[in-house]
């Protein structure tokens, strides 16, 4: 007999596949950093809408002071100068036409076509139409809202 043949070799086996838990370490960093950007999200958004509501509630109370629906125009735009001084500085002295622009959203031009244009000497009128103011609250209440938080609405 020879030596090889009475040598009987038997198949590698390999080792059992390492098992999913416990995760190694870098798995747990990885999880780690996907939940605190998840938490990083959610504070950044609900802070934009308590933001966005506070400022809303500021708009909604100068106007419940207004008497009449040229007091009411009149605060609009007093705070819409406000809100325009602090985005950009010298907005607020901008007259006409340009205030107007200077409102419009890019893709809507609602002030200065459209509703908008009721700053313009609404606030001086004796007579304003109220069913007007109703149709600019609400866009002013919005470009007020977008011009003191920064955000697009």
């Amino acid at each position: 007999m020879n030596a090889a043949t009475a040598l009987q070799l038997r198949d590698v086996h390999l080792p059992a596949a390492p098992g999913w838990w416990p995760l190694p370490p870098g798995w747990w960093l990885v999880i780690g950093a996907c939940a605190l950007t998840a938490l990083l999200a959610w504070a950044w958004r609900a802070r934009r809408r308590r933001l966005r509501r506070r400022w809303q509630q500021h708009f909604a109370t100068a106007l419940a002071a207004a008497a009449t629906p040229a007091d009411e125009v009149a605060a609009m735009a007093e705070l819409l100068r406000r809100a325009a001084r602090l985005r950009k500085p010298g907005a607020e002295l901008l007259q006409g036409t340009e205030w107007l622009q200077f409102l419009d959203a890019p893709e809507n031009p609602a002030f200065s076509a459209g509703e908008g244009r009721l700053l313009l000497d609404g606030g001086y009128r004796r007579e304003v139409d109220a069913a007007a103011v109703a149709r600019l609250r609400p866009l002013a209440r919005d470009r007020f809202v977008q011009l003191m938080t920064g955000l697009r609405t």
